[in-house]
């Protein structure tokens, strides 16, 4: 037996003789509550006055699974009652879903579907949190501005009011038609002789077992959320119908006005104004390192006046801020040389140590002689090493190197 939900995804009461009750699970001889399935959740409702908490399809039988033990029995007639706002955001969301897909047929290459899934929370408005997701697999990159005209694509055809029908068809008869779509991850649709096709008029048809609305313009506002790449070759967008639609469009837009006003503009002015500060964020990014690179050169040659003389070799050592460790390496090979046979520096706060010697001693030794007192790890060549995690600060790091 199958549900009749995808048939009379409206029929949303009905009465219906129970075939069997085992515990919490109760089958009846005819039902319109969906099984879960082809990325679709359960409709939830009651059941003879018990909550519906789940229902799935097991050894070619709807179950339906309660809070609690019913008060019924089989054959007993019960009266039921599907949770219209859940079954109409699964009903909008699925639908928006093919059309979503239309839409990337318009736009895409090679277009593939590679999964569907409807996630809702499990109490309460399930617009104010649910999501809904399409997997593509196709070559064409859907970046930002594709994602912007799968949306538009997808708001046109709701507001163009296009009917939406379905109806069984030969397995043979379905597989030979192009258009239609199959789920490639799950099949659906190719588990028996018919395939039932859900048609978006002049929009989109696929093998689909899910409820739909009868009219695209049922659905509202379609917002897309995000995208992500769940394997190769695929890209999955997430986007919203309804309430969090709506919430998420107000959101977008808020954060957009508050922007422009940070920069004293409209909101069609925008992009420029980001543009602009961007460039002269550069700017004085670019006034910035050249400042920090005038005051290593400063410090470098304050140090060099500071050398001193040990087991027969020059020594520089000092704390050099505004340096990441690979930088304060390479300032330490470009100090040794021309009268100093070992550089070692250290950042202000004791993070990182470079080590580089002309070998009249090993690096690698330095650095493990500081370490060893500070704490710490490091290593390299007997000309270049580094240390890093010291537990100390730049000036208690010097002092120790120069006694």
């Amino acid at each position: 037996m199958k549900s009749l939900a995808s048939e009379e995804p409206y029929q949303w009461t009905f009465e219906a003789t129970v075939s069997a009750v085992d515990g919490t699970e109760v089958v009846l001889e005819e039902t319109y509550f969906y099984a879960e399935g082809g990325g679709q959740p359960a409709d939830r409702g009651t059941l003879g006055g018990t909550t519906v908490t789940d229902v799935q399809y097991s050894d070619g039988a709807v179950v339906h699974h309660l809070d609690s033990e019913p008060d019924f029995t089989a054959g007993d007639l019960v009266e039921a009652a599907v949770d219209p706002t859940f079954r109409t955001y699964c009903m909008r969301a699925h639908t928006a879903s093919h059309i979503l897909y239309g839409a990337g047929r318009q736009l895409l290459d090679d277009l593939g579907y590679g999964g569907f899934d409807i996630s809702a929370p499990a109490g309460g408005e399930p617009s104010a949190e649910g999501k809904v997701r399409v997997d593509f697999t196709t070559p064409t990159e859907i970046d930002d501005s594709t994602l912007v005209a799968l949306e538009r694509l997808t708001n046109q055809a709701v507001w163009e009011s296009r009917d939406v029908t379905w109806e069984t068809m030969a397995q043979e008869e379905a597989l030979a038609r192009e258009e239609i779509a199959f789920n490639t991850k799950t099949e659906e649709g190719l588990d028996g002789e018919t395939v039932r096709v859900v048609t978006v008029e002049d929009w989109d048809v696929a093998a689909c077992g899910g409820t739909h609305v009868h009219n695209t313009r049922e659905i509202g506002p379609v917002t897309v959320l995000d995208r992500s790449n769940p394997g190769e070759g695929m890209t999955r967008v997430e986007f919203a119908v309804g309430y969090r639609a709506i919430e998420a469009r107000a959101t977008d837009r808020t954060l957009a006005m508050e922007a422009a006003g940070s920069l004293e503009t409209g909101l069609s002015d925008l992009p420029d104004a980001v543009s602009r500060l961007q460039a002269e964020n550069a700017d004085l990014r670019a006034e910035l390192d050249d400042i920090k690179a005038e005051l290593v050169e400063a410090r470098l040659a304050e140090l060099s006046e500071e050398t001193f003389e040990r087991d027969g070799a020059t020594w520089l050592v000092g704390t050099v801020s505004g340096l990441d460790a690979n930088a304060l390496a390479d300032r330490a090979q470009d100090a040794v040389g021309d009268g100093t046979d070992v550089a070692a520096l250290v950042d202000e706060d004791g993070q990182y140590l470079a080590v580089a010697t002309t070998g009249s001693a090993d690096a690698g030794d330095v650095v493990d002689d500081v370490t060893d007192e500070f704490g710490g790890g490091g290593g390299g060549s007997p000309t270049v090493a580094q240390g890093g995690g010291l537990g100390a600060d730049g000036d208690e790091i010097v002092a120790f190197l120069r006694n």
